[in-house]
């Protein structure tokens, strides 16, 4: 087998293991929790269908390539709910899980994945920032749908939700708009109901 395939399959089998890194979110009317490959496809999908209601011009195609790749590295680093915030060993982690990850493939794919995934990282394009804004948006929907379920199991208040996921408006402003409420009505129901 010719090198530079081999090293493209050993990668997708390497990827396999995404579908093992387990969420903290429940899918809607499941009782166990996601996976990162699931949360992957269904954020890309999310991305291409909300593509024309972002605040600027997106390439769906380039945002598609980011969402694809953006966890990958969570096979080695794991997933981190982000309400615990960065920090520079998790960081550190990530990158070091990127560049082993993303180094299985010949050169001009890794190069092209890696790429991905530090614009991603730096949000240094409005395809990333429109990325991040629906990567926050699609576990604050499961959220919604499934009564708070990760907020109310990792004690997170209202005003951290909110907080972390104001980056949904820079890019999808009118859509933040109206989620923000309803976030704010499930929290002060669930306050009223002697919630965190």
């Amino acid at each position: 087998m010719d090198t530079d395939l081999r090293k493209i399959i050993d990668f997708i089998i390497e990827v396999d293991k995404l579908k093992a890194v387990l969420r903290k979110t429940r899918p809607v009317a499941l009782e166990r929790h996601e996976n990162s490959a699931e949360h992957s496809w269904q954020v890309s999908l999310l991305a291409l269908l909300l593509a024309p209601h972002a605040r600027f011009l997106v390439d769906p195609l380039r945002v598609f390539e980011i969402l694809l790749v953006h966890d990958i590295p969570e096979i080695d680093s794991g997933d981190q709910i982000v309400y615990q915030g960065p920090s520079e060993s998790r960081t550190a982690a990530e990158l070091q899980a990127a560049r082993r990850l993303f180094g299985i493939l010949p050169a001009p794919q890794a190069e092209w994945c890696m790429a991905r995934w530090e614009e991603y990282e730096a949000r240094t394009s409005h395809e990333a920032v429109f990325a991040y804004a629906v990567d926050r948006l699609m576990p604050v929907l499961q959220n919604l749908e499934n009564d708070g379920q990760s907020w109310r199991e990792n004690r997170v208040p209202l005003e951290q939700v909110l907080a972390v996921n104001a980056a949904i408006g820079e890019a999808l402003p009118t859509i933040w708009e109206q989620v923000r409420v309803l976030i704010e009505h499930l929290m002060e129901r669930d306050q009223m109901r002697g919630g965190p």
